[in-house]
């Protein structure tokens, strides 16, 4: 039996639209996680020990922008513009840039248990900026943490997707296993840091290790704004090539899609996020699995709504874990990647199961 797909068949299934219950969903949905995004973000900016009503932010905000609204006394404009907004600011496109390369990694592996962290490419980014730290590497200034977790990041992404394919297709278990591999030789990597560091760089790694963005600032938000902005611009132009994709590499070819440069092309822009978000907050693991698989079971898997929102869902998981863990044990501060692996890793456990029930077992 000919099963070869004609062009006008793959077309068809590409653009076939989604179930009516999934496309009636896609709008609220998309309108839901923004308004649900800002208002998180002016919520985070006004607590804390000094607490800003939401109306003051806003009002701060508008005076701030020219457009009208009103300035608040010394020391709210104080704690709210070199405090407060810098950590919002960061939690909102480190989020982003966590939830967009998740989507784009399930995308690119055709894999639903694909995620930077999980898969190992967070900590072998941390890895580089672990190692600019205890080296006391300063080549590019305030980029040089950056660049160094971007080249660590890119040759773990390539390292990892090169021993996850076998037979022209990436296994779900030998990107797990191979994700338990570089965690386990990143961690390996940073413990030798730390052996050899001083008390000053023990206490850097360790922020790296356990994940926080206590250490924000203005300075940062911009270091890392062009990466995670140049990510996020880029990843929605591939959707339709992502789509395209998810019918098989034949079908993807016969479209004219060049698969091995796509997905060369998106592994880049996976670790230039992954980057972005490493080299200002640490190991933040579990968003970009969490997030774009929630998007998917609600509103379908098109790559369209997906890439773009799961960015928006990131940032909206972010802010929130992070206003958790610098209120849930006032006045310590839980750090950030932990609360999230606390949260994240049930999920996982959950959907690994579910994987494994759906594929009738690994074997």
């Amino acid at each position: 039996m000919d099963t070869t797909l004609t062009r006008s068949e793959v077309d068809s299934k590409a653009d076939r639209p989604a179930p009516k219950a999934h496309r009636s969903r896609v709008p609220v949905l998309a309108a839901a996680l923004i308004v649900a995004t800002v208002a998180a973000a002016v919520l985070a900016a006004g607590t804390g020990a000094y607490g800003i009503g939401p109306g003051d932010v806003v009002g701060s905000l508008l005076h701030r922008a020219g457009l009208g609204g009103s300035a608040l006394d010394r020391t709210g404009e104080s704690v709210l513009w070199n405090v407060r907004l810098p950590r919002v600011v960061l939690a909102l496109l480190v989020g982003a840039s966590l939830g967009c390369a998740g989507a784009l990694m399930q995308g690119v592996f055709g894999n639903p248990l694909a995620e930077p962290g999980v898969i190992g490419i967070s900590a072998g980014a941390a890895v580089g900026a672990v190692g600019a730290i205890a080296l006391g590497l300063n080549f590019f200034g305030n980029w040089t943490i950056t660049a160094c977790a971007f080249v660590a990041g890119l040759a773990t992404v390539l390292l990892v997707y090169v021993l996850s394919r076998a037979g022209g297709r990436t296994e779900v278990v030998t990107l797990i296993l191979t994700g338990i591999a570089v965690n386990a030789f990143a961690g390996a990597l940073i413990g030798l840091f730390i052996f050899f560091a001083d008390n000053a760089q023990i206490t850097q790694i360790t922020f790296w290790q356990l994940g926080s963005l206590s250490q924000a600032t203005w300075p940062k938000v911009l270091a890392v704004l062009p990466c995670a902005a140049a990510g996020l611009v880029i990843a929605p132009w591939y959707a339709r090539k992502l789509d395209l994709l998810a019918l098989g590499e034949r079908p993807a070819r016969h479209l004219g899609v060049d698969v091995e440069r796509l997905r060369l092309t998106l592994v880049l822009v996976v670790a230039l996020l992954t980057a972005a978000a490493v080299a200002v907050a640490g190991i933040v693991t579990f968003v970009g699995l969490l997030v774009p698989h929630l998007l998917r079971m609600a509103a379908g898997p098109g790559h369209r709504f997906l890439v773009p929102f799961s960015a928006v869902g990131g940032a909206l998981v972010l802010v929130a874990a992070d206003l958790a863990a610098r209120t849930a044990a006032e006045p310590a501060e839980l750090p950030l990647g932990v609360l999230t692996a606390l949260f994240g890793s049930p999920f996982f456990f959950w959907l690994l199961r579910r994987t494994r029930s759906k594929q009738g077992g690994w074997a």
